[in-house]
């Protein structure tokens, strides 16, 4: 029994060393994508932020977006109790989006709390759709800046080198996944142009033809072989009437 204790004594003492050393990783603030970002398509992240102080509260988030890859579109999903403001910078070099030539694009994006706020032990995610995401780099790095309501700001600018050690204050990072070959980012944007649409209408009604088709064949197979069995019915009664007679 003591040694049983002694080993659940280890055990805890361990447990509780790991969740210390994993407790400041998790608690940056960083973005993940609601399914898939892909190169060259849209995609709707969400940048998660945890409250790392006991006696403060997050009322402000600032998210500079990429200016070395500019994006065409950046649209906050609104966040109740959450203010978001969008601010534009114009391009040294216009983009080119389905035909049309974008001068501007949004630089940075600002949540103000309105009567909400992140709390000691609490989280809060901001979602964002972006787009049309670079086909030529794997991840794009927004810096962030974190207020509280006793005026501390931290700074998650610092960018993660391959190989050295993770900074303190990293900055989120999104990872770019290959890309897709219709190139909107997601099964959703496919009958966006309509074709797709059209095209799935088409196989929709062939599929009916050939279950209509199929359904034609087995009820005339059927119905020969209803016609087969009521004539055996009917030679087999006339056979057994003769026998009778006779």
């Amino acid at each position: 029994m003591h040694k049983i204790s002694r080993l659940a004594v280890a055990g805890g003492v361990a447990a509780s060393s790991v969740l210390l050393l994993c407790g400041p990783a998790v608690a940056h603030v960083s973005v993940q994508p609601q399914g898939e970002a892909a190169k060259g398509g849209y995609a709707t992240v969400n940048f998660k932020v945890p409250n790392e102080r006991d006696n403060a509260s997050t009322v402000k988030l600032e998210v500079s977006v990429p200016a070395d890859h500019p994006l065409s579109s950046v649209m906050p999903q609104p966040v109740p109790g959450w203010k978001a403001e969008v601010t534009k910078t114009k391009l040294a070099k216009p983009l080119s989006v389905h035909g049309k030539q974008i001068t501007e694009a949004v630089s940075k994006i600002t949540w103000t709390a309105a009567g909400g706020k992140i709390g000691p032990g609490e989280f809060q995610q901001f979602p964002v759709s972006l787009g049309q995401l670079p086909e030529n780099t794997d991840e794009l790095v927004f810096k962030a800046l974190q207020t509280y309501d006793n005026k501390e700001v931290v700074r998650w600018i610092e960018e993660p080198q391959e190989g050295a050690a993770e900074p303190d204050h990293p900055a989120p990072v999104l990872a770019l996944s290959a890309a897709t070959g219709d190139h909107h980012g997601g099964a959703g944007d496919k009958t966006a142009d309509g074709k797709n649409a059209a095209h799935t209408a088409d196989h929709a009604d062939g599929g009916t033809e050939t279950a209509a088709s199929t359904t034609d064949t087995a009820a005339r197979v059927l119905a020969v072989v209803g016609i087969l069995v009521g004539a055996a019915g009917v030679a087999f009664g006339v056979l057994a009437g003769r026998r009778r007679t006779a």
